[in-house]
């Protein structure tokens, strides 16, 4: 496990950062009941969502000429029915009788003896494991009974007579049952990207690890509608076809550097579409600052791939705590626009070039939360004692810091100035509490990129200090000149 210098879990230090700093905390902190797997976004963790959330919006849905939606949280009973959530959307538990608690049982066999366990396993198998291992309870060594399968979607009650309704597992459900709506008003063609970022809810039987696995969360999600026959009829792109993905596909015990073009030749992928959005989700991540060589996207196997994919592909990223998921890659074929028109008796067919076709659909399901933990994790470093958060400066929270050198007139004045001069265009903040040294280390601690510095120099030829966080170098430059600066270092949504 990776330690910072004093010797603390980075996951450790990066909870203890993201608490102590207002990043994120857990909600209803105060009371003693607040239910597990629920988390509250501070300001700073609030700035650093919502640049992230621009970072994608640029990268992918404007890049693509996508179409972005925002659907509603609480869908009707029969889309999970057509969905095949009602079903499918489980996990395996089983209970102990003696401290009543409830576990996971497939990861708690993994945790134990390290045995994965297959999605789709059958509650007899999982039994025998867990009896061939004496695998028992955590808490109290009690024997592990009532092994079941429980549903993860939180169901509501809705309006005065009660009607059944559920909060959504996932934001993709909108996009298909608003297709035919939004393909015909938006005068679209096949194949068209709809996108949605917005919070999905499931009632996992054990979230922990922070932002890692939560009950409320939030998704970036994707869904792009294509026309099989032409999947490999994809003009733009060729500009991607040289670009190297780092694929770990089923027979390959090693993570492949190969470009697109090889991975279609040697049919790792199944078409240039899947090829061309797999680029595009690692190319995002990279932009977000995560090192290529933390990246990997590892295909799935039948027994880990969702009840819904026909081709699976995770990208995942290296951290101390292994590899974590933050999106889901897969190609749905025609399951979900099948399902809901068996079920809805509305077509969901359009036309393509005169021909009547029934879409199907790739996917791109970001979580949001996690990757902000992976980019705050991968950006933390100990250099010299200090906590620094080399985090991109398009993500910073903080743009930029402006700190009179000593707290007194009238440096501060002039602090001030600068300060209103730039708090409308970029995220600002003025501090003239403490040494400067202590100042410069809590923005090197929460990742502002850059400190402007007031001092006795400023009063009499109208320049500052600039101070980079992550090399401590220092320049002055004109007041005028700010703005020029800043603009070429952001790029300001």
């Amino acid at each position: 496990m990776s330690r910072t210098s004093d010797s603390i879990p980075k996951h450790e230090a990066i909870m203890r950062l993201a608490l102590e700093r207002g990043f994120f905390f857990p909600a209803s902190e105060i009371y003693s009941d607040s239910p597990a797997g629920f988390w509250d976004y501070g300001p700073l963790g609030v700035s650093l969502k919502r640049k992230f959330i621009e970072l994608w919006r640029r990268e992918l849905v404007r890049r693509d000429n996508m179409l972005e939606i925002d659907g509603a949280q609480v869908l009707s009973k029969n889309v999970f029915i057509a969905s095949g959530h009602l079903k499918s959307f489980v996990d395996p538990i089983a209970k102990c009788p003696r401290c009543k608690s409830v576990y996971r049982i497939d990861k708690l066999i993994e945790e134990t003896v390290g045995l994965h366990i297959p999605e789709r396993l059958d509650l007899n198998h999982i039994q025998e494991i867990v009896r061939e291992n004496n695998i028992r309870c955590p808490k109290c060594s009690g024997e592990l009974t009532d092994f079941s399968y429980f549903n993860m979607m939180f169901k509501v009650e809705v309006g005065a007579t009660g009607v059944d309704a559920y909060l959504r597992p996932e934001t993709c459900q909108s996009i298909f049952v608003d297709f035919l709506r939004l393909f015909k008003t938006m005068r679209c063609k096949l194949p068209i990207g709809f996108a949605q970022v917005g919070k999905s809810f499931r009632n996992e039987v054990s979230p922990r690890q922070g932002l890692l696995r939560m009950r409320e969360f939030y998704q970036a999600e994707i869904e792009v509608f294509f026309n099989p026959k032409k999947a490999n009829e994809l003009p733009k792109a060729e500009p991607l076809m040289d670009y190297l993905l780092r694929l770990k596909p089923l027979d390959s015990d090693e993570i492949l550097e190969v470009t697109c073009r090889e991975a279609l030749e040697k049919k790792f992928i199944s078409s240039k579409l899947v090829a061309y959005y797999l680029a595009l989700i690692q190319q995002f991540y990279e932009k977000a600052g995560i090192p290529r060589e933390k990246i990997r996207l590892r295909q799935l196997g039948e027994d880990e791939k969702a009840f819904y994919a026909v081709e699976a592909w995770d990208l995942e990223v290296e951290t101390s705590l292994g590899w974590i998921e933050l999106v889901a890659c897969n190609n749905r074929g025609d399951y979900d626009l099948g399902g809901h028109q068996r079920l809805s008796g509305h077509e969901m067919t359009v036309l393509d070039d005169g021909e009547k076709v029934l879409p199907h659909v790739f996917e791109l399901s970001m979580g949001i939360d996690r990757s902000i933990y992976c980019i705050l994790e991968t950006a933390y470093a100990v250099i010299n004692g200090r906590n620094v958060l080399k985090i991109n400066p398009e993500l910073a929270p903080i743009n930029v810091a402006v700190l009179p050198l000593v707290s007194r007139e009238p440096l501060v004045s002039k602090a001030r100035e600068i300060y209103d001069l730039l708090r409308l265009d970029y995220d600002v903040v003025y501090d003239e509490s403490g040494s400067i040294g202590r100042r410069y280390a809590r923005q090197d601690e929460v990742g502002t990129p850059y400190c402007i510095t007031i001092d006795n120099q400023t009063l009499t030829d109208n320049t500052v200090t600039i101070r980079y966080r992550d090399t401590t170098h220092q320049f002055r430059i004109e007041v005028s000149k700010l703005h020029d600066f800043l603009l070429r270092s952001f790029k300001i949504s």
